[in-house]
């Protein structure tokens, strides 16, 4: 082993970890080039690597924000901070999130105070197609393609209230002709790249569309009712896409077509005001009531629309409303790593995954819990406590 990886090597020792990949133990965990190299109750640590005492402390992963606005629509900042909504046109399969994020938004940094290591930033809902989504790790780099886990990590859509009210003179006046729009955007892409050779020039929008319709790409639907929701999967089956339903206010109605189906859903955000009719069924039981049936949960802030950094909130009410508590951590760390599709990387302490973990002074769910240490890629990333309260 060279010298210059030896003094990357760090272990975390003589806590509880909890890796959400299996059962809890009291051990270490070697970190090695930013990667878990090996962990255990009683593994060989080397004679030359940093020793972090972690003794009476929780160990897990690095908190996974599944669906949010951070650094995209900026905290603090007024009119000039919002960037997630394009609103030249209704269909912008094109615009990409990794354009508009600022990396030292007070969203990342209240993140990564609260243990968020990863969040998924995506486009708004104001139109039927508004982009690309992409997964980020939350600090170590003024630079956003630095940060990058995966990009994209889906096409956001959107059905429902906000569509409706954002594009009025363009035919998306009534969910029929958002459903409208949305068929015959993409059946014009698909006609396309089946006689893509007999063109004489690429259509930009057509080209964004082809990882979708190939299901190379995530469709990210946003959706708070159930008929929303039902005319989402409907139009996923149409065009064979790999669906992911965002919001599922009122999954709860219809929880078994969602098993069914298996469709993975981000729930949330759970804690904002019922501010709308399509949000008037909101309630902390969703998450229980799916998670029951077997489909894939994930929890979300949709930051700023709730703070970041109440993920963990979101997974303890679920809790309280009946949810079993490592499935709702669960929901905050590997199914939402799934979901995004980047759980090769991130979501659970495994060997050869992202050293991204979180030292706390208690049970990560608990509101008296107070996280102490963050590692990003095997970097200890400065928190201020005070700041995070």
């Amino acid at each position: 082993m060279d010298t210059e990886k030896q003094k990357t090597m760090k272990v975390l020792s003589g806590g509880t970890i909890n890796t959400v990949a299996g059962k809890l133990f009291i051990g270490s965990i070697l970190i090695n080039d930013g990667k878990i190299e090996d962990m255990g109750e009683n593994i060989d640590i080397p004679s030359n690597a940093e020793v972090i005492d972690v003794k009476g402390k929780t160990v897990i992963p690095g908190l996974i924000e599944a669906h949010c606005h951070t650094g995209l629509r900026e905290e603090g900042e007024g009119r000039e901070g919002v960037d997630q909504n394009e609103s030249s046109d209704p269909i912008t399969p094109h615009i990409r999130a990794i354009d508009g994020i600022k990396c030292d938004d007070i969203g990342m940094k209240e993140a990564v105070k609260s243990g968020i290591t990863t969040v998924n930033v995506m486009p708004g809902s104001a139109n039927p197609i508004g982009g690309q989504s992409v997964a980020l790790k939350t600090a170590g780099s003024n630079i956003v393609d630095e940060l990058v886990i995966k990009n994209p990590t889906g096409m956001k859509m959107a059905l429902g209230e906000n569509p409706k009210n954002a594009h009025k003179e363009n035919g998306t006046s009534t969910r029929m002709g958002i459903a409208g729009i949305l068929r015959k955007t993409l059946w014009e892409a698909q006609k396309y790249l089946d006689n893509n050779e007999d063109n004489k020039r690429d259509n930009f929008v057509f080209e964004a569309l082809k990882p979708l319709l190939e299901k190379g790409q995530k469709a990210r639907i946003h959706a708070h009712r159930a008929d929303d929701m039902v005319t989402a999967v409907r139009i996923a089956e149409e065009f064979d896409l790999d669906l992911v339903i965002e919001h599922a206010t009122e999954g709860h109605l219809i929880a078994d077509y969602l098993a069914e189906k298996d469709v993975p859903v981000v729930i949330g955000p759970s804690l904002s005001p019922k501010s709308k009719r399509e949000t008037s069924a909101r309630t902390l039981k969703t998450a229980d009531i799916l998670n029951k049936k077997g489909v894939k949960v994930a929890l979300m802030t949709d930051s700023p629309v709730i703070c970041t950094k109440y993920i963990n909130l979101m997974a303890a009410y679920s809790v309280r409303a009946g949810m079993d508590t490592m499935e709702a951590l669960k929901s905050i760390t590997i199914y939402a790593a799934q979901i995004c599709g980047i759980d090769d990387r991130v979501g659970s302490l495994e060997k050869g995954k992202d050293a991204d973990i979180i030292v706390l002074d208690g049970d990560p769910l608990d509101i008296n819990s107070t996280v102490e240490k963050v590692f990003i890629e095997g970097k200890e990333i400065s928190i201020d406590m005070a700041e995070s309260l």
